[in-house]
């Protein structure tokens, strides 16, 4: 019996340890703020991570979430929560790279070791002239309502107009 105690604990840290390496994509941490102490592992904390739109020049999203601690969060088998905020910004002449689709994955993170992703999702509003990206975790058979959203207008940026293909 203590033997299938200690096989189970070694394979939930060898599985972490995967996902961990290998889950979704490689993000650029900002930095992060502790918010719960643990006792026993890291404590629980929001991280605050940059990323760049793969199609398109000129805009960068910042994402904040929660992430769980403790023993669970230290080998990656502990379910994090569905909430996250997102800001996109224009930071320099957005040049569009190739023609879009509304509803397509930009950004992606596992959020549990096998059913939970959180996802960010462009849409592109071509009345207004503005990019609107959508944050939402989603599970295999349910996902949350949770979500948060942020738009950057196409305007010019020192006097060079957003280029679209």
């Amino acid at each position: 019996m203590k033997a299938i105690a200690v096989a189970l604990a070694l394979l939930l840290v060898l599985a972490g340890a995967a996902w961990w390496l290998f889950g979704g994509q490689k993000r650029g941490e900002i930095g992060t703020v502790s918010t719960n102490f643990r006792w026993l592992g890291p404590n629980d904390r929001i991280a605050v991570d940059a990323f760049d739109d793969p199609k398109i020049e000129g805009v960068a999203c910042h994402i904040s979430r929660p992430e769980r601690g403790g023993v669970g969060g230290a080998v990656g088998t502990a379910e994090e929560s569905s909430e996250v905020a997102i800001a996109c910004r224009q930071i320099a002449p957005i040049v569009v790279k190739e023609p879009l689709k509304d509803g397509e994955r930009v950004f992606d993170e596992r959020r549990s070791l096998i059913f939970k992703r959180l996802q960010v999702v462009r849409f592109f509003d071509a009345k207004r002239g503005v990019l609107v990206y959508v944050a939402y975790s989603d599970k295999v058979l349910t996902g949350s309502p949770q979500n948060s959203l942020s738009t950057v207008p196409l305007m010019p940026w020192g006097g060079v107009a957003a280029k679209m293909p």
